[in-house]
């Protein structure tokens, strides 16, 4: 069953009632309930399994109870009513997840947010995640207007996209896949930025004591993904290394908690994931690494604003690229201390974080040919797939600002 659900009106409804965005769209992206299948003319697109709806109206702490829902055919709808109030649910749900607040006001189209307060959505561990840790953008950004920054935190790449294009966001960070896929959709994005690569940072897991020891094993197999992920292309690459084909395994797409989740409890046979979920699992679950990413793809970060922002505000850009930047040296001397600094923030264990920054890089540096081309093949390989509906031209999506700024 998929059901298409307005993501952008859904995030303005509920900042109209002071709801937590990054509950929002955790609750989007299957923590709690759907799994997300793809992102098409603003409209989000779940697969809604029996195990996942049943988990969704057992859960007491869902906000989503009116929505205005169709079949992807169309043919049917459902209105779903809404139950308690607001207030009641937010009540019930305190405590069960920390995030920023999203009070910024409701947008109906993707156009920039007012200047004085600038959004950034970011993932897990991410060069962002650092660079608001060590707290020094905000200084930055002040003799240009900015009075404060607000930080959405994020499970994946293509939510975070959906957001942007609804104008919820003004900046993202994302992995390589997700900015194809928003792309082929129709979404107005701008590469503002890219990293060097880092591609000991992801890899295909299985359990320490799994009978598969070679690519080839992985036919037939259940391997956890997040759909339209670096990990998607990750997967499709590992395979075509191996001699299989994407018909030859069974995807099970799930969030990285879920999927962290089914794996451990032996759902699945397989997951491609990456860091720091790939160190975690394998500092926590033991999980042994099939094939990691090195060699098969450059797994860069991409930094992406909407069309309109990227042409009026350039100098936000500029400044938070410099601050990025500075982060990032820092980072690449210091990566004890790094650990250090983000281990309580993010509930990871000091030891594990050190193993994910020795791993990566933290840039944020102009977009180069070479970052075209891997976006491009990325591309060419997902419409192959048939992953996106129509072929794109990536060098569309590059800002001639972003390219040139030395």
């Amino acid at each position: 069953m998929l059901i298409k659900l307005n993501y952008g009106k859904l995030i303005d409804l509920m900042s109209n009632f002071n709801f937590d965005l990054k509950y929002v769209q955790h609750l989007m992206t299957s923590s709690q309930c759907f799994e997300l299948d793809a992102i098409a003319q603003g409209v989000h697109v779940f697969n809604c399994n029996a195990f996942s709806l049943r988990r969704f109206w057992r859960s007491r702490c869902h906000p989503m109870r009116w929505l205005w829902c169709t079949r992807w055919s169309g043919s049917v709808s459902l209105l779903v009513g809404f139950g308690l109030g607001l207030s009641l649910i937010l009540s019930a749900c305190s405590g069960s997840h920390q995030a920023d607040s999203f009070s910024a006001s409701p947008t109906t189209s993707a156009t920039p947010a007012p200047t004085q307060v600038l959004r950034i959505g970011h993932q897990k561990f991410d060069p962002l995640t650092l660079v608001k840790a060590k707290g020094n953008l905000e200084a930055r950004l002040k003799p240009l207007g900015i009075t404060a920054v607000q930080w959405i935190e994020f499970q994946s790449g293509p939510p975070m996209l959906e957001a942007l294009n609804a104008g919820s966001i003004d900046l993202a960070r994302t992995g390589d896949a997700p900015p194809v896929i928003a792309q082929a959709a129709g979404v107005p994005l701008i590469y503002v930025g890219g990293s060097a690569p880092k591609d000991r940072s992801s890899a295909v897991l299985v359990r320490k004591a799994s009978p598969i020891q070679t690519i080839a094993d992985l036919k037939g197999k259940r391997v956890a993904l997040a759909k339209s992920s670096s990990a998607h292309y990750l997967i499709v690459r590992v395979l075509e290394s191996g001699g299989l084909k994407w018909e030859d395994i069974r995807p099970v797409y799930l969030s990285p908690a879920d999927a962290r989740s089914a794996f451990e409890q032996g759902s699945v046979d397989a997951w491609a994931i990456w860091d720091p979920y790939y160190a975690v699992a394998q500092a926590k679950a033991g999980a042994r690494v099939l094939r990691d990413s090195q060699g098969l793809v450059a797994n860069r970060d991409f930094y992406l604003a909407n069309q309109s922002f990227a042409e009026t505000h350039g100098d936000l850009i500029d400044a938070l690229r410099a601050e990025t930047q500075t982060v990032a040296a820092w980072a690449d001397q210091h990566p004890d201390q790094v650990a250090a600094l983000l281990a309580p923030l993010l509930k990871v264990d000091q030891p594990v974080l050190a193993v994910v920054t020795k791993r990566r890089n933290y840039g944020f540096e102009p977009i180069t040919p070479d970052m075209v081309n891997e976006q491009q093949a990325i591309a060419d390989t997902f419409y192959r797939l048939k992953l996106i509906p129509k072929p794109i031209n990536v060098a569309r999506a590059i800002g001639q600002s972003a390219a040139s700024r030395p």
